[in-house]
């Protein structure tokens, strides 16, 4: 299992990471002002990073005693994307609204569009970090396997 500052490399990567592809992209979608998609990115980020930490360590911790292992299938990958989306999206949507003076259905549609940026991103930022930074067990398990 990761440990600590692993998670929070982890997590700081993956906003700093996140926030330089979806401001700008988002403004150009969306034809907002940067400025402004760049505070709802912000604070979103911040929410995010925190739920980002918990909610890792939460999903490894139950595959942990589940499984045996916090190694990862591409099908695991694909819910802990999905799962980690839906809880963010509950707690962003209002936020979004009240920011930038939208409606919730337009609020909605921005959060959901960022979420499916994001749920690619976390599938793929996800994979490169588990080879970049691979855990010793995983190691040992593969050898096994051969």
């Amino acid at each position: 299992m990761r440990s600590v500052p692993d998670r929070i490399r982890h997590a700081v990567s993956f906003e700093i990471l996140g926030l330089l592809a979806v401001t700008p992209l988002g403004a150009l979608v969306f034809n907002m002002p940067m400025h402004d998609i760049g505070v709802v990115s912000l604070v979103s980020a911040t929410i995010a990073t925190g739920w980002n930490f918990a909610y890792n360590y939460m999903f490894d911790w139950v595959l942990q005693r589940t499984a045996g292992t916090t190694a990862k299938s591409g099908l695991v990958r694909v819910y802990h994307a999905v799962l980690f989306e839906v809880g963010l999206l509950t707690v962003l949507m209002p936020f979004i609204a009240w920011y930038l003076g939208v409606s919730l259905w337009q609020a909605l549609v921005m959060d959901v569009s960022f979420s499916l940026f994001y749920m690619l991103y976390a599938f793929v930022f996800n994979w490169a970090y588990d080879h970049i930074f691979p855990l010793p067990e995983w190691k040992i398990q593969s050898s096994e396997v051969q």
